[in-house]
C-alpha cells in the first residue's frame, strides 16, 4: 500500500447500535460465523468499543499511532508495526501477556484476550484486507459513521463537508 489506509469516525452519524463491535468479534472468530462462535462456546473478543457519551456514542478503536507507546512497551516484540501495511499489530505467539502495551496505550483500546493469554487490539482486519475487503466494521456499520480510506482522502472528505456546511449556513442567513 502506497497510502496508509485508516478509520475515520463521523461521530455525528453513530446510533451507538454496537453492529461494529459484533462484526469485529465474529470476523475475529476462530469460525468466522455467529452461530458457530455461540454453539462452540467461544468468547471472540471485540478490537472496537462503543462508548456512551451523553446522548451519543461513538466508535473508539486503535489509532496505530505514529510514535505507538504500545510498540515501545512491549518487551518482546509482539506489539509491532506491520511494515507493509504501517498498522500496528500483535503477533499473538510473541506476547507473553505481560499487559505492558494495556498499560501504555493511552486510548484504551488494547484489551485483555477473553479467552487467556494476550491482548486484542485493531489490526484493521488484516486477513480481510489481505482478501481485498473492508474491516468488518466499516461493512457492517449501517449508518456509514465508520469509513475506510487513506488518511489523504479522509482530510479531502472533511474539508468538503465543512465547505459544504459554511456554503449552507451562508446561504440560510441570506434567507433570513
Amino acid at each position: 500500500m502506497s497510502k496508509q489506509e485508516t478509520i475515520t469516525i463521523r461521530v455525528d452519524r453513530c446510533v451507538g447500535c454496537r453492529s461494529c463491535e459484533l462484526a469485529c468479534a465474529v470476523a475475529h472468530s476462530a469460525s468466522g460465523s455467529l452461530e458457530k462462535a455461540v454453539e462452540s462456546g467461544e468468547k471472540p473478543g471485540y478490537r472496537v468499543n462503543v462508548e456512551a457519551c451523553g446522548p451519543s456514542a461513538v466508535p473508539v478503536h486503535c489509532n496505530h499511532c505514529e510514535d505507538a507507546a504500545c510498540v515501545m512497551a512491549c518487551p518482546t516484540g509482539a506489539v509491532h508495526r506491520n511494515e507493509k501495511t504501517g498498522h500496528v499489530v500483535v503477533d499473538q505467539e510473541r506476547c507473553i501477556g505481560c499487559k505492558m502495551c494495556v498499560q501504555a496505550c493511552p486510548f484504551g483500546v488494547i484489551v485483555t484476550d477473553p479467552n487467556g493469554k494476550g491482548v486484542l487490539k485493531c489490526d484493521m482486519c488484516a486477513a480481510r484486507l489481505a482478501k481485498g475487503e473492508e474491516p468488518a466494521c466499516i461493512e457492517a456499520c449501517p449508518t456509514q459513521a465508520l469509513v475506510f480510506g487513506s488518511e489523504e482522502d479522509m482530510v479531502r472528505e472533511k474539508r468538503k463537508r465543512t465547505a459544504e456546511k459554511m456554503v449552507m449556513a451562508r446561504e440560510e442567513a441570506d434567507r433570513q
